[in-house]
């Protein structure tokens, strides 16, 4: 949307759907400009119109392959055999969390199951009973962040301790703070609700009991893979395997990127001139979706700025 109204001629390929991880999304509520919440496939709809009205070409379902420098132009292979061409690229290719196995999943969604712990969903949990899985870092820094609001947080791993996962002062955090609670050897199997999340089915894995459990909110760390199996290796990642960019990137980035401007990297700028990383896919950004379109909108200016080089 904002590449094609500012004049510039965009192809936007998608392997899902227009609006790619948004859209998957029940209900957005935390959107500037919907005071009563949209559903993730209506925005994508709507964003779509309006690329479309600016001259955006939307190939979707379309999958890119790999991606080539080809002296001043990139070229992207698509899964089906094309080759686009362009001066400049734009990857937003995401994240997949990993999603616990239970068949429902889904359904509950940013209905009471959620990837992140913010302020925003800090509010929802006030004085209620959270659920958490994960034995990670992330997981132990959410459960003392939300133990802060929330009656209680009980945590699930499916280890016997944290020591393996987990680091040793969030460990002691955990231990001190009354209203966490550590099951070890579990996890979670089964959810249930009506339109909500109300209550969560845990596995005993010593015994192999089942117990269910009333609960609102179930907060899931346990990991996410930045999409980025198309680049092979073209630009530069962190140890997580997401686009490092800008100011993270190391004067040992940019040379096994080619880089060989007198510049440094603009802020969402590869280790490549004129490749950029915004979203979920970029090392660092905020898993949110005004995060994402405020990011999309922003590179442009930049993306005008090395085109005029």
């Amino acid at each position: 949307v904002y590449a094609a109204s500012e004049g510039l001629k965009v192809t936007a390929i998608d392997a899902a759907a227009p609006g790619g991880q948004a859209s998957t999304s029940s209900k957005i509520e935390n959107y500037l400009g919907f005071p009563t919440g949209i559903s993730g496939r209506e925005l994508a709809d709507r964003a779509a119109v309006q690329a479309n009205k600016f001259g955006t070409r939307i190939a979707s379902p379309v999958a890119a392959s790999e991606l080539a420098c080809q002296g001043c132009h990139y070229a992207v292979t698509t899964t089906d055999g094309r080759v686009l061409q362009g001066r400049s690229v734009v990857t937003a290719s995401g994240a997949r969390y990993r999603r616990l196995p239970i068949p429902n999943l889904d359904q509950f969604e940013s209905q009471g199951v959620y990837y992140a712990a913010t302020g925003m969903e800090a509010q929802l949990c006030q004085g209620e009973e959270v659920a958490l899985v994960g034995g990670g870092n992330s997981a132990g820094q959410a459960a003392v962040f939300l133990s802060g609001v929330a009656r209680h947080v009980h945590l699930s791993i499916r280890r016997d301790n944290l020591a393996a996962t987990m680091s040793d002062y969030l460990i002691r955090r955990i231990d001190e703070t009354p209203n966490i609670t550590v099951h070890a050897d579990t996890e979670i199997v089964g959810l249930h609700g009506d339109h909500h999340l109300e209550e969560i089915d845990v596995l005993v894995r010593a015994d192999g009991e089942t117990k269910r459990y009333p609960a609102r909110h179930l907060f899931v760390f346990i990991g996410a893979e930045a999409c980025t199996d198309w680049l092979d290796g073209q630009v530069a990642l962190d140890d997580k395997g997401f686009v490092k960019t800008g100011a993270m990137l190391t004067d040992e980035d940019l040379a096994a990127g080619g880089w060989t401007l007198r510049r440094q990297p603009s802020v969402y700028e590869t280790s490549r001139p004129r490749l950029y990383a915004v979203g979920d896919v970029r090392a660092g950004s905020t898993k949110r979706v005004a995060s994402a379109v405020g990011e999309g909108s922003v590179v442009v200016q930049f993306i005008h700025q090395a085109l005029a080089e």
